[in-house]
């Protein structure tokens, strides 16, 4: 997006000191060079740049691919090429908004192409318009006034220098990099954007590679707890062909670290990287991992999108020693109506998951435990099917709650609401205005800010590490779950909500889960998670009874 063949200079460079030969192609747009313009991008690094037939706002998604195809065209010594048949055959590399052009000309020019490698970018599908994987959700709300109009001429402005972080992390990249990514940063046309991918089936036998920045807010364990969902959408991922390769940078890795990327596109070409497995093959994934705790058997009473768990006398058969007493005594403390503890999932979770939200075993068994302590446990599943759902999830939650408190036998003044991973930026609608019923907020390994590549802007809603700082009043009680081999990226964003709490000196209780994953794993000490969740279920709990 907004860029051309320069970009790719300290990279092409060092892929032709390697052997390669490197063809960086300047896609049509209006304020980008056609051929002749100028100079190439490095000559030293023979990095040709290609210029678009056309340089006009009417170019679209179908000028781009195009463009690719007579790129791929030109090419001599790879098979099918006009110089002879030999050769290792061509590999497409798409940045970005780069991908959809490179996964067109691919399936038109698959018997050409040895690899598709998508850096930084999602794998896009067809029938869908490039606009979808626009990370700006308040950008995306532009091009898409257009497209209600049918209208697809006309450009999207380049970013002003500060703006790069709406298109995703610029981690690593310099002040003087970022200058000239500036000012070469040409219009977008919207054509590109909303036009359609159309693909005839050929490119899904082309092998690739994904390459991911985790400084952008993903890597490869996130993919592969994506896969585990089941999102059929994400079932090809697990194919022979596809590989990963992860860099610990951010969404400009041409720019941040040419070398690292020129090495990775070379391994990606021997067919070298990390490959995922399908669900279930190499073990229960982790949102499908038992509750590491003894739960009582109690029914389930359902009502729409909210499953409740009631205490009962004898709901602690089967749980043996010290914590059946400890249960049965708090079950009997109270008479007449319950307080609650509401845990919402996290996400996003392809639409139409199975299991559900709601039938996986640690958060239906979190729910069973605290009935088991005598409060009553309630589980929500809400729509956070996409990062762009979170305002959709959110007044699912809030629904929810209302439906929980005025049951009857809930004690509407006393509720907790316990958030999972990410459906921890749902956190910060309860820290902005808490209301007095709300006795306890908890989170288990929560995302606690929105991650670079989800494209939500530093005054986000869905923000609770702003919400605890703006926030004008003392947040209501926090109990932390945390793991300590939590991704950089996310441990970042419960560092910085720790630091908010500090410095408002709120009350935070912190549980730790020292060699924890993200959701827990196979690998994962069992007892340091039995410990920790007993322990943040009674800070809960304790806070319920104040």
């Amino acid at each position: 997006m907004f860029t051309d063949a320069h970009v790719w200079e300290g990279t092409a460079r060092r892929l032709t000191a390697a052997g390669a030969q490197v063809r960086a192609v300047t896609l049509a747009g209006p304020g980008r060079p056609r051929a002749g313009d100028g100079p190439e991008p490095d000559a030293g690094a023979h990095a040709e740049a290609e210029a678009g037939a056309h340089a006009e706002a009417e170019a679209d998604l179908e000028t781009h691919i195009e463009e690719v195809c007579a790129a791929i065209d030109a090419v001599t010594g790879a098979p099918g090429g006009t110089g002879g048949t030999g050769g290792r055959g061509i590999v497409l590399v798409g940045h970005d908004y780069g991908v959809h052009p490179v996964l067109g000309a691919a399936d038109r020019r698959a018997e050409r192409v040895a690899r598709i490698v998508c850096v930084d970018a999602g794998l896009p599908q067809d029938g869908v318009p490039p606009l979808a994987a626009v990370p700006d959700q308040s950008v995306r709300a532009l091009p898409a006034e257009e497209a209600a109009t049918g209208t697809t001429a006309g450009v999207l402005p380049p970013p002003g220098r500060e703006e790069w972080t709406r298109w995703g992390s610029t981690a690593g990249v310099s002040e003087e990099a970022l200058d000239r990514l500036t000012a070469r940063a040409a219009p977008q046309p919207l054509g590109t954007l909303l036009r359609p991918l159309r693909l005839r089936g050929a490119a899904a036998a082309v092998p690739t590679t994904g390459v991911l920045c985790t400084a952008n807010g993903v890597g490869i364990d996130m993919v592969q707890r994506l896969v585990d969902l089941g999102d059929p959408a994400l079932r090809a991922l697990t194919g022979p062909g596809v590989t990963f390769f992860e860099l610990p940078t951010g969404h400009w890795p041409m720019l941040s670290c040419p070398e690292d990327l020129a090495g990775v596109l070379l391994r990606a070409a021997a067919g070298e990287g990390h490959r995922l497995t399908p669900p279930g093959a190499s073990g229960t994934p982790a949102h499908l991992h038992p509750f590491p705790l003894p739960v009582p058997e109690l029914p389930r009473e359902r009502r729409g999108n909210v499953d409740f768990y009631f205490p009962r006398p004898g709901g602690t058969k089967g749980i043996e020693g010290t914590e059946r007493a400890e249960r049965a005594e708090r079950a009997e403390r109270v008479d007449g109506p319950r307080p609650a503890v509401v845990f919402v999932h996290g996400g996003p979770v392809p639409a139409g998951a199975e299991p559900s939200p709601r039938d996986w075993l640690v958060l239906a068994g979190h729910a069973r435990y605290a009935a088991g302590q005598g409060a009553v446990g309630v589980t929500v599943e809400h729509r956070l099917h996409d990062v762009a759902d979170y305002p959709r999830a959110a007044g699912d939650v809030a629904a929810a709650v209302d439906l929980v408190r005025a049951d009857p036998r809930v004690d509407g003044d006393r509720i907790a609401l316990w958030f999972f991973s990410g459906g921890g930026p749902l956190l910060a609608d309860w820290l902005a205005k808490p209301p007095a019923w709300l006795r306890c907020l908890a989170a288990a390994y929560p995302v606690l800010a929105p991650l670079p590549n989800w494209g939500m802007s530093a005054d986000s809603r869905f923000h609770p590490v702003r919400a605890l700082a703006d926030a004008g009043h003392a947040p209501p009680p926090l109990v932390l779950l945390r793991v300590g081999l939590e991704s950089p990226e996310i441990a970042a964003t419960v560092s910085g909500f720790l630091a908010a709490a500090g410095e408002r000196e709120a009350e935070v209780r912190v549980v730790d889960v020292p060699h924890g994953h993200h959701g827990g794993g196979p690998g994962d000490p069992e007892e340091e998670w039995r410990g920790a969740v007993r322990e943040a279920v009674r800070a809960v709990l304790d806070r319920l009874d104040a």
